[in-house]
């Protein structure tokens, strides 16, 4: 809407656009926060699923993943700060009009979609389970029906999956199985 407006995409074009648009700059910043992960917005769920995915993979990733959030945000915020706030810095943008009626109707649905995916996310998550399960099984096959173990001294603890690789510490003896029955056949 402000390459419509001016014909440019510069930052050092814009400055307090706030004041002439004050309800575009109010639009913007949830788009903004959505964009750098704001919980309750739709950029949150994403981003901390994304992430949790990838450290139960790969810490070293997610510490990468998170790195790469971290200035993404730092980004977004100079961006809207240079944009929206202060004085109006260029005589071609003093003038400039607010959002319309088309405008609005375009995006306040853009925006009550965001905070509800943030919210409430389980209706995507369930029309993606399927999907994901599949191209999961293809690039991991047995990921999901391969048997669960407990390592020796470790039977109130949670079971560790055969599907992820760890690294874990060598094991004094054979692994036991999880089932009270079939630990009584082992002995």
């Amino acid at each position: 809407m402000l390459y419509e407006r001016r014909h440019t995409r510069l930052i050092s074009e814009f400055g307090g656009l706030s004041t002439p648009m004050p309800n575009f700059a109010a639009v913007y910043l949830i788009v903004t926060l959505s964009s750098l992960g704001m919980p309750l917005l739709n950029g949150f769920i994403g981003e901390f699923t994304i992430l949790r995915g990838v450290f139960e993979v790969s810490w070293q990733w997610a510490a990468w993943g998170v790195l790469g959030v971290i200035l993404g945000a730092a980004y977004l915020l100079w961006l809207y700060q240079r944009v929206m706030f202060g004085n109006v810095t260029n005589p071609a943008n003093e003038h400039l009009p607010d959002l319309n009626a088309r405008e609005y109707a375009t995006l306040l649905p853009l925006v009550a979609l965001a905070f509800w995916i943030g919210i409430y996310p389980k209706p995507l998550f369930d029309v993606l389970d399927k999907p994901v399960h599949a191209l999961v099984e293809r690039v991991h096959p047995g990921y999901y029906s391969a048997p669960e173990l407990i390592q020796p001294g470790m039977e109130g603890a949670a079971p560790i999956s055969m599907a992820v690789p760890a690294k874990l510490p060598p094991a004094k003896g054979p692994i036991v199985p999880s089932s009270p029955s079939s630990q009584a056949e082992v002995r």
